[in-house]
């Protein structure tokens, strides 16, 4: 969560203290833990999902079947993460107007000054997490909608339109390798929410959040670029999603080459989100060791 320290800058109001921006309220907070300790619980599902059927088959062939709906309703459900961000974004916007408008510009500072300090006391708290939360300060969940969109929808993508629309690739290995890693991250990742609303946040999923990552990641990514390769003749022998002309709408699209570019552009996207994740992990990390050297 946010450290506290941060409402002790001066953010233009001389030596009163500046108001605290509230949280989310009692009802959003409810909602995201509920959220959360859902999304956790369903990626639990699907974990213990592959380890039975595993068990059960003694072989990790074909697991798929196993999780199948499961993993497309809570890989699904996850779409309501780019709605939270969207509403913080217009929380923070509504706030910063409404700071602007409070300020007294009969004090000598410039408008950009008073932005800067402003924003000094949610900054340090975005620093202080790694730019995950700053609950206290930007509302619910303040990251990018483009940035979230993006990861949330390439993962539903490479559920419902590659793994379930070519049927032929669901007993690929390179499915497992995706779903195992996506499982992982998952239950992770959403424990670190739900422990960070709830203001105790074990050292271990911290750590687990910002380091697990470096195997877990590439592992992902290999899988989902293995099943999207595998796919690749049997979209082309079927033409699946392709138009083709002519057509009233004069209109084409071939799909077998939409594959062939979403896996070109995992080679500049994977390289910036893995460095920006290590650069986040020695920052968060290494502000924890700092903290707990000072008490």
């Amino acid at each position: 969560m946010a450290a506290s320290g941060s409402s002790r800058a001066d953010n233009g109001y001389g030596s009163q203290q500046p108001r605290r921006r509230k949280g989310p309220g009692a009802l959003a907070t409810a909602y995201l833990v509920i959220y959360n300790v859902v999304m956790t619980a369903g990626w639990l599902v699907i974990a213990v999902g592959l380890v039975r059927a595993y068990l059960a088959k003694g072989s990790y062939h074909s697991l798929y079947y196993s999780i199948e709906k499961p993993l497309k309703f809570f890989q699904t459900g996850a779409l309501l993460e780019i709605l939270h961000c969207a509403f913080v974004e217009s929380e923070m916007l509504a706030s910063v107007r409404q700071v602007l408008q409070n300020m007294k510009m009969d004090r000598g500072m410039s408008l950009s000054s008073m932005v800067e300090n402003r924003t000094l006391a949610c900054g340090k708290d975005l620093k202080n997490e790694g730019g995950e939360l700053c609950m206290k300060r930007g509302g619910i969940v303040p990251s990018s909608v483009v940035l979230t969109a993006f990861q949330v929808m390439s993962r539903v993508f490479l559920t419902w339109a590659v793994t379930h629309s070519v049927k032929e690739v669901q007993t690929e290995d390179s499915v497992l390798l995706f779903v195992v890693a996506w499982t992982i991250t998952e239950i992770i990742r959403y424990s670190f929410y739900t422990f960070s609303l709830l203001n105790h946040l074990p050292y271990l999923i911290k750590w687990a959040r910002y380091t697990l990552f470096i195997i877990l990641y590439p592992m992902g990514v290999s899988g989902e670029l293995l099943t999207i390769y595998a796919a690749l003749p049997f979209v082309r022998q079927s033409g699946l999603y392709s138009i083709s002309l002519p057509n009233k709408y004069n209109f084409s699209f071939d799909y077998y080459t939409f594959l062939i570019l979403v896996m070109i552009s995992y080679i500049p996207i994977f390289p910036q989100l893995y460095f920006h994740m290590l650069h986040q992990r020695r920052k968060v990390l290494s502000h924890t060791e700092e903290h707990k050297k000072s008490e």
